[in-house]
């Protein structure tokens, strides 16, 4: 059988038209999905729900037919089952209940006991596998826990992250206790996604580029190079991507850092630059801005065909800088497609 497309970007092969998937594709920009999320109640009810997760999951590919499927899931799911409240409040998106200490981090749930929550997502994972097309590559993903942290400190996504930098700057050794509770936790969460079926994994850091200098290193490259390193000897041959979301500088050296085969880039650097600075490390993700999924027109095809020209010289996996949003036109997305695989 020859392999998928997305697998042979990853294991560092130029191909001629670079496969595609969309981050956030199975989301609240199609009606199929609109649909779907009211059958189930409500989003977390959607996420612990294998058969409608499943179903979401394969909208996108039965309407695009993208390269690859990412599991339908939450970055929170995981501070859940390690015992933090959560519930989402409509218009205003996620709430948990907030650690500040290290009594906090001690309170949280056995990292071995995520499994009895995380249960269903694994269900998920097994439908998949068996229900997408033989050519589509199943990515199952979490969060980085830099970001996870962020949310289980704050109680909510914050626009500069200043909760979770101020117990990072107060007390250290808690905020490092957090995020090595996180990673570990992780890996078991990823480890058993892949048991399940996924293919391909994904750490979502979407707030990397809050972070700056040794912070970097210490809470965004070490993190991601323990999981990484621990998936792989879990599982040889496990393709990883990592993406240290508006990372700047900190995506040159990303990959050999912390042994991920693809980074993930977003659209705050241009295509030229993470060409000649990311990719020359691997395959490199991205990184159409998710605006002209809004938009539209030329100026899409002319975007879509800058970004294809830019990294025809290496492994490239097309996709956008961050995911699409509610507001994007589904024609729009089509349009992106049949742009990149006729470029």
């Amino acid at each position: 059988m020859t392999k998928k497309t997305i697998l042979r970007a990853l294991a560092g092969e130029t191909l001629p038209t670079p496969p595609i998937w969309m981050m956030r594709q199975a989301g609240r920009y199609l009606p199929e999905y609109r649909t779907t999320r009211a059958e189930a109640g409500d989003f977390l009810k959607l996420c612990y729900n294998p058969e409608l997760a499943a179903e979401v999951t394969l909208q996108p590919i039965r309407r695009y037919g993208f390269d690859a499927a990412i599991l339908f899931a939450d970055i929170l799911l995981l501070p859940q089952a390690l015992g933090a409240d959560l519930w989402f409040e409509t218009g205003e998106g996620p709430r948990l209940s907030t650690i500040g200490d290290m009594a906090g981090v001690r309170a949280l749930r056995p990292i071995a006991d995520i499994h009895e929550t995380l249960a269903p997502i694994y269900e998920t994972v097994k439908l998949l596998a068996a229900e997408l097309p033989r050519e589509t590559t199943l990515i199952g993903f979490a969060g980085a826990p830099w970001t996870v942290a962020t949310y289980m400190i704050a109680g909510r996504g914050t626009k500069d992250q200043g909760p979770a930098h101020a117990l990072k700057s107060s007390d250290r050794a808690a905020f490092s206790a957090l995020i090595d509770v996180i990673t570990e936790a992780t890996i078991l969460y990823l480890s058993a996604q892949v048991s399940a079926g996924a293919e391909v994994v994904k750490l979502f850091d979407s707030w990397a580029g809050s972070l700056k200098g040794q912070d970097f290193t210490d809470f965004a490259v070490k993190p991601a190079a323990r999981i990484i390193s621990a998936l792989k000897a879990m599982h040889p041959g496990l393709p990883v991507i990592a993406f240290p979301r508006e990372g700047g500088d900190g995506y040159v050296g990303f990959a050999r850092a912390t042994g991920a085969d693809c980074v993930a880039i977003d659209n705050s650097v241009t295509p030229e630059w993470a060409a000649a600075h990311v990719q020359i490390d691997g395959c490199v993700q991205g990184n159409l801005a998710p605006h002209h999924m809004v938009s539209g027109g030329q100026e899409l095809v002319e975007a879509t065909r800058h970004v294809v020209k830019a990294f025809r010289g290496g492994p490239h996996i097309f996709n956008l800088g961050h995911g699409i949003t509610p507001d994007a036109n589904p024609d729009n997305v089509q349009l992106m497609i049949d742009t990149v695989r006729g470029a």
